[in-house]
């Protein structure tokens, strides 16, 4: 009867796909592994607060009040004054008129294009939109369109066809996860605007670290822009758990009623609120976070390209090396990591095909020095790997 994932597991190692789960003792930016230091280049915890004593104490007091689940679905028993006081934190943050708190990023963006999109309308996404996007956008019934990335012309040649009598969506990422480039926003919010759609944008590795108030891409001064929707989450620069949709009052009263993956989901843990709750005040507090995370960003990724590696140019905290083939990728990691960095291959179909890279995700957690030193041994271990000479 497992012939069948025998057969699959069997292909994707064939073609340098297969992927394993690693058990790590400790989470952070520098961890212990069988004794010795490890710096950590793969996670999302942007701004250090996945530790941050604040959010811990804030964490512990919220279970000790309401314990550990929020015990049914919203629409049940499972809404909780918490839930509606960090949904007003986070519409404060985000400068929209409300929010609405969801299980999770991938649930949000797959209840909220699940909600906007029905048959006979139409999505217009971004060919390197994430999967949840991917997911949503397919699990709608509406039809779908990919425009070439960030490729304002094509998405327009689309629209101009555009014959629905339905609705129009333009869906993108702000940044992009594995490139860590950022979408022309003000150019999809104008194209939206002429050609009567609603646009969705995905914050998520965005928040925290650009924008007013660490509201995101679309709320970079002097390049504001207004999305009909903005998804969030808590599980990268807010340090926890958690996604969610800003928008209006009635949109949100919309996807109360039509999205399916929070009707449907247990309400989010106390817990995670409580951690929330504590970020955003953080966020608040300390205005600079972001800035300080994008100059150290960036003089990293100086390093990297002086030393001739293939490093787009700087966006974002996000800073790929591309490899090229899947291979190459996997043994670049691994050798990598016998240096004491860990830094994942990232390969197809999570990439397109031939732009297999090592993903760098630049952290709080990790000072000057550190990065300073270990674009020294990414290059040392480049060499030696035959990537750059």
């Amino acid at each position: 009867m497992n012939t069948f994932a025998e057969k699959e597991l069997a292909s994707l190692k064939q073609r340098g796909q297969l992927r394993d789960l690693y058990v790590l003792p400790e989470t952070g930016g520098q961890i212990t592994v069988d004794g010795r230091t490890v710096i950590n280049f793969s996670s999302n915890d942007y701004l250090d607060l996945a530790r941050d004593r604040r959010l811990k104490d804030a964490a512990i007091r919220t279970v000790e009040e309401l314990g550990c689940g929020a015990t049914a679905a919203r629409l049940m028993t499972g809404h909780l004054k918490l839930h509606e006081q960090l949904e007003s934190d986070l519409a404060q943050m985000m400068g929209t008129e409300a929010t609405l708190v969801f299980g999770s990023g991938f649930l949000t963006n797959l209840g909220v294009l699940t909600a906007l999109a029905k048959a006979g309308d139409e999505v217009y996404a971004d060919k390197l939109n994430h999967a949840s996007l991917i997911d949503g956008t397919r699990l709608s019934k509406a039809h779908s369109m990919r425009y070439l990335h960030k490729d304002l012309n094509h998405l327009e040649s689309l629209l101009k066809k555009s014959k629905t009598k339905g609705k129009r969506i333009i869906v993108s990422d702000s940044v992009f996860s594995m490139d860590g480039d950022i979408a022309p926003l003000a150019g999809l919010s104008e194209l939206a605007q002429r050609y009567d759609a609603l646009l969705v944008i995905d914050e998520a590795h965005a928040i925290g670290v650009m924008g007013e108030n660490g509201g995101g891409a679309c709320r970079i001064k002097g390049r504001e822009i207004k999305p009909d929707v903005v998804i969030g989450t808590l599980s990268k620069s807010l340090g926890g758990y958690g996604g969610y949709a800003a928008c209006s009052a009635s949109i949100r009263k919309f996807l109360i009623n039509n999205a399916r993956s929070f009707i449907y989901s247990t309400g989010l843990p106390p817990v995670c609120v409580g951690s929330g709750r504590e970020a955003v005040f953080v966020l608040k507090s300390n205005p600079n976070l972001g800035k300080t995370l994008l100059d150290r960003a960036e003089r990293f990724r100086d390093l990297l390209a002086g030393a001739g590696l293939n490093v787009p140019e700087f966006e974002s905290q996000i800073i790929p090396i591309l490899v090229g083939g899947n291979d190459e990728a996997v043994h670049f990691s691994q050798l990598l990591w016998d240096r004491g960095l860990l830094i994942k291959a990232i390969r197809p179909p999570t990439v397109p095909v031939g732009t297999s890279r090592v993903r760098l995700s630049i952290t709080l957690a990790l000072s000057d020095e550190v990065l300073s030193k270990s674009a020294d041994m990414i290059a040392q271990t480049a060499k030696k790997a035959g990537i750059i000479s």
